[in-house]
């Protein structure tokens, strides 16, 4: 199931055809993430600053978090895996955030698949694989779907 061609969710030991996730040609940045470190949401700031190397710039808060992942330009690559393991155990008991911590990875995710340069080239391109329990991947789908809805009607808390 594919809520976006960039997202994939797998159970833990699960795996995503290569082709999905890795290009042809080109240098990709391979990020992992640890969903058991994101307990809240300064734990999701810090996760991402440690292991994507945010710059110093980074504002700790979810526009910020969007306005580095849109960019990527600390990290040059032309393509970007980022892995989040235990994603089922991302911001226990806070459904608000994770609804903006979904949007916002969905949101950076359509920004680098949808965007060409001038000449008409594919811009860098950012695959989500978020792994989790096996009986989580159907509620964490579905948590997705939702986002994924919430975000092409342009409902939801926002993204600050």
């Amino acid at each position: 199931m594919h809520i976006a061609p960039w997202v994939h969710v797998v159970a833990e030991q699960g795996a995503v055809p290569v082709d999905l996730l890795l290009p042809m040609t080109g240098r990709t940045y391979v990020i992992r993430l640890d969903g058991r470190e994101m307990g809240d949401t300064d734990g999701v700031f810090l996760q991402f600053y440690d292991r994507m190397k945010l710059p110093d710039y980074f504002g700790w808060n979810w526009n910020a978090l969007f306005d580095c992942l849109r960019d990527l330009n600390w990290l040059p690559a032309e393509h970007y895996v980022l892995i989040i393991e235990a994603a089922d155990e991302i911001l226990p008991g806070d459904a608000a955030g994770q609804r903006l911590l979904f949007r916002t990875l969905l949101r950076a995710g359509r920004r680098w698949s949808h965007t060409r340069r001038y000449d008409d080239v594919d811009l860098s391109r950012l695959v989500l694989v978020m792994s989790c329990a096996e009986a989580s991947v159907p509620n964490l789908w579905e948590q997705l779907r939702r986002c994924e809805d919430e975000e092409r009607s342009g409902d939801g808390d926002g993204d600050g």
